[in-house]
């Protein structure tokens, strides 16, 4: 579908919504709020995980350093890697089940 037909596509949607011929699916969803890591926590989901800060580093896109300076309370990380580490939390085996490391 070429950007034209796409976007007149969802035009022909929104002009039958507005005349009441189509109705939005709509869902509501929760959005856990990201936590804020201290030093030691990142600390031990590395060390539960079994990682060196160089592997760690690895499988998270960072460098070495950048784990260091965490781990030191000199840095904070941001968003998406406060995220990562929430889902890492909740399940260790997460690099391995999406082959971002290998036994």
């Amino acid at each position: 579908m070429s950007v034209y037909d796409g976007m007149m596509k969802g035009l022909s949607e929104a002009l039958e919504h507005a005349e009441g011929k189509r109705t939005l699916r709509t869902e509501k969803l929760y959005v856990e709020p990201l936590h804020t890591y201290s030093a030691e926590e990142i600390k031990k989901i590395r060390s539960d995980l079994g990682m060196t800060q160089v592997l760690f580093a690895d499988v998270l896109g960072v460098s070495a350093k950048t784990v260091e300076a965490w781990e030191a309370g000199r840095n904070q990380p941001e968003g998406p890697v406060r995220r990562i580490f929430a889902m890492l939390q909740q399940d260790p085996d997460l690099p391995e089940k999406y082959r971002i490391v290998t036994r």
